[in-house]
């Protein structure tokens, strides 16, 4: 279902870029995609199905290079969006958080424990707030095609169990370039320090700092346990959305080739975009990659992880802890068996799964 989905959004976004035959005119040897991580992580993966879908769908006219740590920026995740925008980068997949220094509107989903479960989010990126957003984002000089998941955030630490958020109290967590995040982390106790991802395992590595926050996907592609990281809180406090985007002028180019080919054809229409459609929301369909197996996905994540700790015979199992969250039924039941057979298997004394609070 997953992958379903995931297939579902690509499509969309690589339709957008979708040409005929008919279409002869010359195009950039290469197309430049950001990502921040490469593909050994989901969002990577995403970037190179897309570039694949893209050139398989023009016939090979539109070729596309992936940039992984955001190496067109020197890994500065924060410039990302100003990159687009000046035609240094030609698309992205970006988080919201990172592009949340020049558009203020999209620091909405850093907002800790807005949104209780995939629902919300949901109701947010596919109804009214979402269209607003692409529009302002299309005002900044960027083009956004579809939306993306980049999963719930977890806090993960070197020293203890955090249950509670006196337990945050004076630990140093890596925390993105945004302010909301340093005002959460300081209201907890703790002492936020902001860097790049780049930057962020050799200081966890070192001791520089004790922890940090991302979702699963992150932790276990990353093997954040092998960099101290034994301690695991659930808590589902923040989930960024992914945007796939364009940058205006290469956008323009499609839509050209598009209406250049509306003419050998014959038709009348409107042609502002690739599809003849007028408009942002008709020329670019909102999809959103809706990962409705929450449990199943956090319970394979942790899989992963803990496979790796036997396959690299790395000792310490990070305890995960369950406490702090809106409403712990989103993450099912499902997931929560699967998560703590995982950590049993692995022979972790301490490593158990709190089920937390029940709702109503």
């Amino acid at each position: 279902m997953k992958r379903r989905n995931l297939l579902l959004m690509l499509s969309a976004a690589a339709l957008a870029f979708a040409l005929p035959a008919a279409a002869q005119d010359k195009y950039q040897a290469e197309y430049r995609l950001s990502t921040v991580v490469g593909t050994a992580f989901p969002w990577g993966k995403g970037g190179e199905i897309w570039a694949n879908l893209v050139r398989e769908r023009t016939n090979g006219k539109i070729n596309i290079k992936m940039y992984p740590g955001v190496s067109l920026v020197a890994g500065d995740q924060t410039r990302e969006f100003t990159a687009i925008r000046q035609g240094v980068i030609d698309l992205a997949i970006g988080s919201t958080i990172n592009w949340s220094p020049q558009i203020k509107e999209l620091n909405l989903f850093s907002l800790p424990f807005l949104m209780p479960d995939y629902a919300a989010i949901d109701a947010l990126t596919q109804g009214e707030v979402g269209k607003d957003i692409f529009r302002i984002l299309e005002k900044n000089g960027v083009v956004p095609l579809a939306w993306g998941e980049n999963g719930y955030r977890e806090v993960t630490n070197s020293k203890r169990p955090i249950r509670t958020p006196a337990d945050m109290k004076g630990l140093k967590f890596r925390v993105v370039g945004s302010p909301i995040f340093n005002e959460t982390f300081t209201a907890m106790g703790a002492n936020p320090t902001q860097m790049s991802w780049a930057d962020a395992q050799p200081a966890l590595a070192s001791g520089a700092v004790d922890g940090q926050e991302n979702p699963l996907t992150i932790f276990s592609a990353a093997k954040l346990h092998t960099v101290g990281q034994k301690n695991v809180t659930l808590w589902g406090y923040v989930a960024d959305p992914l945007i796939f985007v364009a940058n205006k002028e290469v956008w323009k180019l499609v839509a050209r080739r598009a209406q250049d080919r509306q003419g050998r054809r014959g038709r009348s229409g409107p042609a502002d975009h690739p599809d003849g459609a007028q408009g942002t929301d008709r020329a670019r369909p909102v999809h959103h990659f809706r990962r409705r197996e929450v449990g199943r996905q956090r319970g394979e994540a942790l899989g992963e992880r803990a496979r790796g700790v036997r396959e690299d015979d790395t000792p310490g199992v990070p305890e995960v802890v369950e406490e702090h969250r809106p409403r712990p039924g989103r993450q099912g039941r499902e997931g929560r068996r699967r998560a703590q057979e995982i950590l049993n298997a692995t022979g972790a004394e301490r490593g158990t799964v709190n089920p937390g609070r029940r709702s109503a």
